[in-house]
Formats: C-alpha cells, sequence, structure tokens
C-alpha cells in the first residue's frame, strides 16, 4: 500500500511539473509601450501635399512572443481627442461629426484574432479595425527591430516594433457631406506605429 500511495505521489507531482512547464511555455509575455519612445502617426494628403498627424493618447494590451504566435495578441485603443496635427483648428475640425465625431465615437480600436511570421522579424498581425461605427478585418505587417535585457532597469527587456498600413478612410465615413471622397482631401491614410515596448523577464 505505501508503495501505491509513494508511485501515485510521484505521478501527481510529475503531472504538476509537466503542467507547470506547459504554462511557462505558452504563456507570451505581456508587454507596456512606452509612451515617451513610441508614437502613433498618420498621413494624408491635402490636395497634392502629405499631411501629418498623431494620436498622443492610446491604451493597448499586447502579449508577443516570436516563439508562441498562437498567444500572442494585440489589443489597442486610441483616444480619438486625442489627435494632434500641430493645428488646434484642424484638429477640432476632425473631431466633429464631419469625421471621427469623437463624442459619439471616443475610441478607434484594433483587436487581432491571429498573428503569422511572414519573414526574418516580420510578422502580420490579422483582426479588426473600428473607427466610429465600422468594424473591418484588416491585416496589419509589423517588424520586431528586436529584443534585449534591458540596461536601464534589471530584470526587465525592451523591444521594439514598427508597422505601417493603409486605409480607405471612405470606407469607414471619417469625411461626410463636403468632406467625403473629393479632390481635396485624399481617400488613401497612411498609419505608421513606431512602438517601444517593456516586459518582465
Amino acid at each position: 500500500m505505501k508503495s501505491l500511495n509513494k508511485i501515485t505521489t510521484i505521478i501527481a507531482v510529475t503531472i504538476f511539473a509537466v503542467s507547470s512547464i506547459a504554462l511557462t511555455k505558452y504563456v507570451a509575455n505581456e508587454w507596456t509601450i512606452d509612451k515617451a519612445h513610441s508614437a502613433i502617426n498618420f498621413e494624408v494628403t491635402h490636395f497634392f501635399t502629405p499631411v501629418n498627424g498623431q494620436f498622443n493618447n492610446y491604451e493597448s494590451t499586447i502579449n508577443f512572443d516570436p516563439e508562441n504566435l498562437d498567444e500572442s495578441m494585440i489589443d489597442v485603443k486610441i483616444m480619438v481627442n486625442s489627435v494632434d496635427t500641430k493645428n488646434e483648428r484642424r484638429d477640432g475640425h476632425l473631431k466633429t461629426d464631419d469625421f471621427f465625431n469623437a463624442e459619439k465615437w471616443p475610441h478607434i480600436s484594433f483587436k487581432s484574432n491571429s498573428i503569422e511570421q511572414t519573414g526574418e522579424n516580420e510578422y502580420v498581425a490579422n483582426g479588426t479595425l473600428t473607427i466610429k461605427d465600422v468594424s473591418k478585418e484588416i491585416s496589419l505587417p509589423f517588424e520586431l527591430l528586436g529584443i534585449m535585457d534591458n540596461p536601464m532597469e534589471e530584470g526587465t527587456m525592451v523591444a521594439g516594433i514598427t508597422a505601417s498600413t493603409v486605409i480607405d478612410r471612405t470606407e469607414y465615413t471619417v469625411g461626410t457631406g463636403d468632406w467625403a471622397s473629393d479632390a481635396v482631401i485624399g481617400d488613401e491614410v497612411t498609419i505608421d506605429l513606431n512602438l517601444e515596448l517593456n516586459a518582465d523577464k
């Protein structure tokens, strides 16, 4: 009986150990964005000239491990009221119902449903982009610039990611009435993300 109990205990400990190892292996690192060294930028043409802007306030949940893409995910929420084109009058206009209608739809969001590797340090996050009341499936290509121990803070890691995609603003009804598709403002908007990320080791 003692031998049986001993064997049962060994089996139980072994199962627990294997489960712990598996759990550790399949939990992707949780990263936070260092906003002081990051930016969410956009560019659209006005007549012929590119005009740049950015969103200064955003929240995110980023779980990413190049060795564990199945458990990796990206969830970003951008505050529309933080739009900044270095022109106060234009920023105010962008927040109205002519464009984003920030009072009714205060957030832009992207949530991935899968992440796949497409090349060396190159990935694509497939997911849903929601602007105003329109949600569309998009693919967001991004490059992992590197991961290393953070020399500025013991016990943490730092990573860099850059991403870029192009969307058609008219598909999300950004620009209505006189500001719908016309010769003044381009339909295509380029979105660029430059993110510095931090995580505990």
